[in-house]
């Protein structure tokens, strides 16, 4: 019966997103376009008031053991506070301090003895590299959340590769159905997001979820499994790391909005949002199966690591608009 809850997440995150939805209009709390917008309407912003309570009932559901309720907790509570940047906007380095406190509580909750890099660093600086690999993906998922279903595609693809690594490595716990349940939560909502959306995660949903996507993603890297914990996520990751590095170089201001990601370059040359989230959960796809592979086979793990690598390679120059402009004068 307990592998009826993630149908029951979905379920209830589909019909709480449309009420979210309702209230939204009546508030007014709207998410206006500007000049570095991708979509052309005012759209609602908060459908991480309907996701972020019903992934946390499905988890409280499934079973919490100390470790997993403190960080959840510490996920509901950095997903209200991102609620209030919502309405009102907060200092960035406000906001990033509170990011950090969350990350830097949460990071106690891995395993005793764990570590996120296998060993290769003594034990401190692992914490220290797992507290600022979880910061940079809380807002990377922040970050690239700019289009129709991308962060929804994405979250579904992290889940269910979260749940599939964990049942074919022998994971006996909750972890697979805490992947599952953030995958069907994620996807009630897409219900609602699909192009042409008509409501966005805002900051509530998508810190919420990029905070607890990156515990699991550090759940996985801790129990050895350090592989698929990098291969799961690594379009959102390339696509974020590379458009900062270009933009450091630049000298722009990295925390403010921006249209340069390889995502966005691709939804402007499209016109499609639709044909931009679905190639990248057609990529995702392939990552899970890479990711499950490596985790039934350590000795195929660089193999793995270099196709995901060239998949996702090839999929931000199809996306970039160097890549567009080749393919054109070919």
């Amino acid at each position: 019966m307990i592998w009826l809850l993630p149908l029951a997440a979905f379920l209830a995150a589909a019909a709480a997103t449309g009420g979210v939805l309702a209230l939204l209009r009546r508030r007014a709390i709207l998410d206006h376009p500007n000049e570095r917008s991708s979509h052309s309407v005012p759209t609602p912003r908060g459908a991480g008031l309907a996701v972020i309570p019903v992934l946390a009932l499905a988890w409280v559901a499934i079973g919490l053991d100390f470790r997993a309720g403190i960080a959840l907790a510490l996920g509901v509570a950095l997903a209200a506070f991102s609620w209030a940047d919502d309405l009102k906007g907060v200092p960035v380095a406000l906001r990033l301090l509170v990011q950090a406190a969350a990350v830097i509580i949460g990071v106690t909750t891995l395993p005793e003895g764990a570590q996120v890099a296998q060993g290769l660093l003594p034990p401190i600086l692992d914490r220290v590299l797992a507290v600022l690999a979880w910061l940079w993906f809380v807002n990377l998922f922040n970050f690239m959340d700019g289009i129709d279903g991308i962060s929804a595609v994405e979250a579904i693809g992290i889940g269910a590769g979260l749940t599939i690594v964990a049942v074919v490595s022998g994971d006996r716990g909750h972890m697979p159905l805490y992947g599952l349940a953030l995958a069907a939560a994620t996807a009630g909502f897409l219900l609602w997001n699909w192009p042409p959306a008509r409501i966005f995660l805002g900051d509530v949903g998508s810190v919420g979820l990029g905070y607890l996507l990156g515990w699991l993603l550090l759940r996985l890297a801790a129990a050895g499994y350090w592989a698929p914990a990098l291969l799961l996520p690594l379009y959102y990751l390339g696509d974020a790391t590379l458009t900062l590095g270009r933009r450091l170089i630049a000298g722009e201001r990295v925390w403010q909005a921006h249209r340069s990601h390889f995502y966005q370059q691709a939804a402007r040359r499209f016109a499609s949002h639709a044909r931009v989230s679905l190639s990248i959960a057609a990529v995702n796809a392939a990552l899970i199966a890479l990711a499950a592979w490596s985790a039934l086979d350590a000795g195929v793990t660089v193999a793995a690591l270099l196709a995901g690598a060239v998949l996702v390679g090839g999929l931000l120059w199809h996306f970039s608009d160097h890549g567009g402009s080749l393919r054109h004068a070919g």
